[in-house]
């Protein structure tokens, strides 16, 4: 058991600091660029991620709050879900209205063909109708 733990330890430490690595914006790593601290991280296996997690990072709350998601919360679009956001709306509204047109033209069809067939039926020419 001791000895799996000897290789899982390190193994898990240099996971989390290749990860807290890859999540830390650019210019919050301190001395060398973030991709330097990844092939560091990554080749020196114990001594990499120690290294990263003492000296490689800002470790106080950065200006303004800034967190690893600060992407995310400035990227998110003004509207969350689609029944609050007025052009997705006013699309199903225009897209209802075109399937309601394109449904009418149908029906018109539909109706003219039934006459056309009833007057078959009844021997009258189509020419008869008047179109």
């Amino acid at each position: 058991m001791f000895r799996a733990l000897i290789y899982l330890l390190p193994l898990a430490l240099t996971i989390y600091a290749f990860i807290d690595c890859l999540n830390t914006p650019e210019d919050e790593a301190k001395h060398l660029p973030k991709i330097a601290w990844v092939f560091i991280i990554l080749l020196f296996w114990i001594v990499g991620p120690i290294v990263w997690l003492a000296a490689g990072k800002m470790r106080h709350a950065p200006a303004a709050g800034r967190t690893p998601s600060e992407w995310h919360r400035n990227h998110r679009s003004q509207w969350v879900a689609p029944d609050d956001n007025p052009e997705f709306l006013k699309a199903l509204k225009d897209e209802n209205k075109k399937d309601e047109s394109l449904l009418k033209d149908w029906e018109a069809d539909l109706r003219r063909r039934e006459e056309e067939l009833k007057r078959r039926e009844n021997g009258e020419s189509p020419s008869a109708s008047g179109e």
